[in-house]
């Protein structure tokens, strides 16, 4: 079975017309140029050259042979180079994932600083409600994730992203719409739609010691996981929210948000596992430090 050299040596021969200059450019003497020639001619069962005095010339099966060798060894270089630039992060496929209101002030701009430096990598984007996060980084079914601030398991990398302060979503014409100020004090006697603490416990406990520190505790109505089936909520008068404000590019036309006095910040960060091997996450990683 012949080899890729060999088909490289043919290439020489072929585009020379020459043994002997051949095997000059490829650093050979002539015997062993030749019987490879020989050997290549035996294993297709067919001659690739005619000799005459003046050196050698393809022939039709020979030119077909040398049309089709240039094509795999392009091939192959192409598929070397592919190899390296997945090496290098350069190529390749990359799958995050990130929970709704960091769609709004992260993740835009993180992707688009990644693939303006990384073309041709492959981005997987995928909403996850906070507490399904760490859990599909664990299995192996995410690279990395952007999240709220949460312990880490064992194995598991984060590096801190930005934090965002929280407001209050009420529903259009309420009584609170007025106010210019907005303290905690004044949301005790208001019933409070918000997520369950087992969802994004960094937000409820944000939420709940916001409360707690003006001597309430909050008088909680409803709770579901996601921001937006919150403010959809409160567009329906059930009751009010705090939530990230990033929210607030939502715009929903029967919910106003309104800051709020001392507000609690919620940190986000971006997780991932030590043991991950995909080559495009460092690179992912060069990008977030540089955003």
């Amino acid at each position: 079975m012949f080899h890729l050299k060999h088909l490289y040596n043919f290439i020489v021969v072929a585009e020379t017309e020459h043994v002997g200059r051949a095997a000059e450019r490829l650093h050979l003497t002539q015997p062993p140029l030749s019987r490879q020639l020989a050997l290549l001619e035996d294993e297709l069962g067919v001659p690739l050259f005619v000799r005459h005095p003046k050196g050698v010339s393809l022939t039709l099966a020979g030119q077909q042979f040398y049309d089709d060798a240039k094509r795999i060894l392009n091939h192959v270089e192409q598929a070397r180079n592919n190899a390296r630039q997945v090496a290098a992060g350069k190529e390749g496929k990359l799958s995050i994932g990130f929970m709704m209101h960091a769609a709004y002030n992260i993740v835009p701009s993180m992707a688009k600083a990644f693939m303006s430096s990384n073309p041709k990598v492959s981005l997987r984007l995928q909403e996850v409600i906070p507490s399904e996060l760490v859990t599909k980084i664990q299995q192996g079914q995410l690279d990395g994730a952007i999240t709220l601030k949460t312990p880490l398991p064992n194995g598991a990398n984060s590096l801190h992203l930005c934090s965002e302060k929280l407001c209050l979503a009420i529903p259009k014409g309420h009584e609170l719409e007025s106010c210019a100020s907005i303290t905690a004090d004044m949301l005790a006697s208001f019933e409070l739609i918000t997520v369950p603490m087992e969802v994004a416990p960094e937000l409820r406990r944000a939420i709940d010691g916001y409360c707690n520190q003006a001597g309430f505790q909050p008088r909680v109505i409803l709770e579901t996981q996601l921001q937006q089936t919150i403010i959809s909520l409160v567009a329906e008068d059930l009751g009010i929210a705090l939530v990230p404000a990033p929210v607030q590019k939502l715009m929903h036309e029967n919910v106003v948000f309104k800051p709020i006095t001392n507000s609690p910040l919620v940190d986000y960060a971006f997780i991932w596992r030590d043991d991950n091997l995909n080559p495009v996450l460092p690179a992912f990683l060069k990008a977030i430090l540089r955003h």
